[in-house]
């Protein structure tokens, strides 16, 4: 036990001024860093030990350090990346802390997150195994995630919009997290899940399938407002999709990818690619992501671009760009400039200005200067 020595359960803060005086003298002991994001969550563990999920029903992201060290103090958490499962006595002093803000009339995610995890430890999950309280410590940004709760809090703080993509370590999230069955009525591990299905059809519950992967639907756990979601399935947690933005029904993003303002997105926007304020991704377009062929190039959009319906592109566009309808631009595709000359798209990425276009009779693709704006977005569809 750490700071006076005695549980907070048996003397807690009975006033504000005692609870900033001891999280103050948490926080003056050696060693101990503040941390870049933290949470307090509830993850769903397989009978196999599998850990198929974590929900964290806040997160925060260099704020509540207050908060933020009575968490540390419960699991003697002083600096790093690094989660931890928390007991109900753990829970349960930390909960004691926070009663100078009982009835104070003001709203406490955190507190209410930590009666959510008291409410959820040992609850069984009815996809079986067991739900367990956690909290996950990211001590920078910067730093690798180390496991499937610190992966499930970096793809909470993206798709809250708390981090930008590209803000944070996504290094090696594929090899941390499980492989998980998608239900109705919650994740499965994918060993014996057909008998488990089996004995819960049994008693009457219907389990009906969403998909089979490592990343669940991002409206399962974040719903940002100011979105328009026409297909859930289609929005991965961990994407970032900026208030004004409307994904419709063939639209498709995935994780550490998405908007900064508002957008149309009728097509693909794949893992890492960036789209600004005031583009739209037309019906059946396809974004090349940082993950094709084991890249690491950035693909970003710019602001107020129009990728037309069935095109692609490999490469960056400035702002007030247009790829014309079918058109799909690779960093290899040969592209013809207005004087004539011949280069690789790659030598273009990332410029203003610019249409995208195929001739229609000799079939090269043509970069030519844009020099009339499309209209732009629909002001009425993005008031969401």
């Amino acid at each position: 036990m750490t700071g006076s020595q005695v549980p907070f359960a048996t003397v807690p803060n009975q006033t504000i001024d005692e609870f900033r005086a001891h999280t103050a003298s948490i926080e003056a002991e050696p060693g101990y860093v503040r941390p870049a994001a933290w949470a307090v969550g509830v993850a769903v563990v397989a009978p196999s030990g599998k850990v198929l999920d974590t929900g964290y029903p806040v997160v925060n992201l260099g704020e509540n350090f207050g908060a933020a060290a009575v968490l540390a103090d419960c699991v003697e958490h002083r600096s790093g990346t690094a989660s931890y499962r928390l007991d109900v006595e753990q829970l349960r002093t930390a909960r004691a802390a926070f009663v100078a803000f009982d009835g104070d009339g003001q709203v406490h995610p955190n507190i209410d997150a930590v009666e959510i995890a008291i409410d959820a430890l040992g609850a069984k999950s009815p996809a079986g195994g067991s739900r367990v309280a956690v909290v996950a410590f990211i001590g920078a940004l910067t730093d690798a995630p180390t496991d499937v709760h610190d992966v499930y809090l970096r793809l909470h703080l993206l798709s809250n919009r708390k981090v930008a993509p590209h803000g944070q370590s996504m290094d090696g999230v594929f090899g941390l997290l499980n492989n998980v069955v998608w239900t109705n009525v919650g994740p499965f591990d994918p060993d014996g899940f057909d008998l488990a299905r089996a004995r819960l059809n049994a008693r009457g519950a219907e389990v009906r399938v969403h998909s089979v992967d490592k990343f669940p639907r991002m409206t399962d756990y974040v719903v940002p407002g100011g979105v328009r979601i026409a297909d859930a399935d289609r929005v991965r947690l961990g994407a970032h999709l900026a208030d004004g933005t409307t994904v419709m029904h063939e639209g498709f993003c995935n994780f550490n990818a998405g908007t900064l303002g508002s957008s149309m997105v009728e097509g693909r926007i794949s893992a890492g690619v960036v789209v600004g304020h005031g583009s739209d991704i037309g019906g059946g377009a396809s974004i090349m992501g940082t993950l094709s062929g084991g890249g690491k190039q950035v693909v970003r959009i710019g602001e107020g671009c129009l990728l037309g319906a069935n095109a692609g592109i490999g490469i960056s566009l400035g702002d007030n760009c247009i790829v014309e309808a079918g058109c799909y631009v690779t960093a290899g595709s040969r592209v013809r400039l207005p004087d004539g000359e011949v280069v690789p798209a790659r030598d273009v990425s990332g410029a203003n200005n610019i249409l995208f276009r195929r001739n229609s009779q000799s079939g090269a693709i043509e970069v030519v200067p844009n020099k009339v704006a499309w209209t732009g977005l629909n002001d009425a569809l993005h008031r969401n």
